[in-house]
């Protein structure tokens, strides 16, 4: 039982965070007190510290101790194609979709890169700030070609503009090229998502490709760093 005391102050500690005993960015106890909390050696302590930093349930600062880190976070599918609103839909949370930016552009050289276009191209462009039971903590930024899309309103945007090509327009979205990268914030995202005091946010850019393998889409989707976990299935091939 000794070896596996680590673990039993491990897994009390993780109850007393998720039931909020100790309530996100506030500070843990100090090592010190944890030790005479538990009649135990430093060394466990520490062991269980080091696990609740591993499993994403505290922040380690070095001189000032640890603090806890928000545990609730969604989980963001990488491998599939979903939309916002099927997202929203399967977590059952209050959700809402603000169209802050639509218009129809000439691409710049990077989009032109991104969406390999040429500037003779007409794109859609739509940037939309995401709520999650009242807070804005998701920025998609959409282009799509419009010889793919010939028409698009303000109205769809609002709603999904996946269900709307695929329902009404009869396009097969068939796959997408994913790329997550952390980067520092934009004023884009300090304009229009609720950031807190983050200076970083997790990018997902999205290249996405009808059933003829043509690229009609890229995304940047653009996530708070506190809310999202991003989950992904894998098989070994033998």
């Amino acid at each position: 039982m000794k070896e596996n005391k680590f673990m039993q102050i491990y897994e009390e500690l993780v109850e007393n965070i998720k039931q909020k005993k100790w309530p996100p960015h506030t500070k843990l106890p100090s090592e010190n007190e944890l030790v005479v909390t538990y009649n135990t050696s430093r060394e466990t302590i520490r062991k269980a510290l080091n696990l609740l930093s591993q499993n994403g349930y505290i922040q380690k600062i070095k001189g000032k101790g640890s603090y806890v880190l928000e545990v609730s976070r969604f989980d963001f599918p990488i491998s599939g194609l979903v939309s916002f609103k099927e997202m929203a839909e399967k977590l059952g949370h209050e959700s809402r979709t603000v169209v802050e930016d639509f218009e129809l552009i000439k691409p710049d050289s990077e989009l032109c890169t991104q969406l390999n276009s040429t500037s003779r191209d007409s794109i859609w462009k739509v940037v939309r700030a995401r709520a999650i039971d009242g807070e804005k903590i998701i920025l998609d930024k959409d282009f799509f070609l419009q010889k793919k899309v010939p028409h698009l309103t303000r109205e769809i945007c609002e709603g999904s503009i996946y269900e709307y090509l695929e329902k009404e327009v009869g396009l097969s979205i068939s796959f997408a090229k994913k790329e997550i990268s952390v980067d520092e914030v934009t004023e884009d995202d300090e304009r229009y998502l609720d950031l807190k005091d983050y200076t970083h946010i997790v990018v997902v850019r999205n290249y996405v490709y009808l059933n003829d393998a043509s690229l009609f889409q890229y995304t940047e989707s653009r996530h708070r760093l506190d809310k999202f976990r991003f989950v992904d299935f894998a098989r070994r091939g033998i």
